[in-house]
């Protein structure tokens, strides 16, 4: 009588996120205290609540970025961790109230972002204008970083931003030409672009725009969306490692090494970008107070 052996079954292996992505906890006196603020008077940062990997080393240069509008966006991005659905009021006096935290934070650098408001007539462009306004009588030595929506392309709404002349003015590609349409459902890729081009062709001083690696894009395609932001005169570029927020966004098809982030920003800067921010851990505001020179 013969014996069947069974061949031993493999154990499921899970692959976890390389070692390049490890993340040291924030520390120091100058994180500590602003820590304490934030806790203190119920400030809101995306630096704590998207649990910003560089929150530490931001806020002890005296960087910090803030959201306005609400955090329910109109889009449905399938990388974006920000809740989708119909948004709440606006606040009227939310300019004000930020101003004032950065006041109390002592912040030297801004960066102020928010959802897509396409159920507002004016997008949200006029709180935009608003808050840059309170935030410069508040506090008139700290410099600032508005990262914009595309406003669905409308000028009116664009210029609004541009009369109140933040330093620097930035809005994401976040991915490929192929992927834009899977990753940002609601954006364009060409449109994105021509907000770039109108900025800078309307006296912004310096633009920006940043993207995600890790969705599925190949080499060349990152390198044409660096030519393409070149052609519109983006000064700035950040680029780092997409992380999936749940089980219910797009999966990581790849993690980037950090040779392939070295490689894209030295292309990046013989492109002739004045700044490249290129590791798996950049996000849009990484090093931002650098950005203004």
């Amino acid at each position: 009588m013969s014996t069947v052996v069974e061949a031993p079954q493999k154990k499921k292996v899970t692959k976890g996120k390389p070692k390049w992505l490890r993340v040291k906890l924030p520390t120091g006196e100058k994180y500590r205290n602003l820590r304490n603020l934030v806790d203190k008077y119920n400030l809101h940062t995306i630096c704590t609540s998207g649990s910003c990997p560089n929150m530490g080393e931001c806020w002890g240069e005296g960087t910090a970025t803030f959201m306005i509008l609400g955090n329910v966006c109109t889009r449905s991005c399938g990388f974006c961790g920000v809740k989708t659905g119909r948004p709440e009021d606006v606040e009227w006096d939310e300019p004000e109230k930020v101003a004032r935290s950065i006041k109390l934070m002592g912040i030297k650098h801004a960066v102020v972002t928010s959802v897509d408001r396409d159920d507002l007539k004016d997008m949200g462009s006029i709180i935009w204008a608003e808050t840059v306004k309170a935030i410069r009588r508040m506090n008139p030595e700290t410099t600032l970083e508005t990262l914009i929506p595309d406003f669905q392309g409308n000028t009116r709404n664009i210029d609004r931003v541009i009369e109140v002349a933040p330093e620097v003015v930035s809005h994401n590609m976040e991915t490929v030409r192929r992927l834009t349409r899977e990753v940002r459902i609601q954006a364009k890729y060409d449109r994105s672009l021509e907000v770039l081009r109108y900025l800078k062709a309307n006296g912004i001083r310096r633009t920006k725009s940043g993207i995600m690696l890790g969705l599925g894009e190949q080499e060349d395609e990152v390198i044409q969306v660096l030519k393409d932001l070149r052609s519109v005169d983006v000064d700035v570029v950040t680029i780092g490692q997409y992380l999936q927020p749940s089980k219910q966004h797009l999966p990581v098809q790849t993690f980037v090494t950090p040779d392939q982030f070295k490689k894209y920003e030295e292309i990046g800067k013989d492109l002739g970008f004045r700044h490249v921010e290129s590791s798996a851990l950049v996000r849009s505001s990484y090093k931002a107070q650098k950005h203004i020179n």
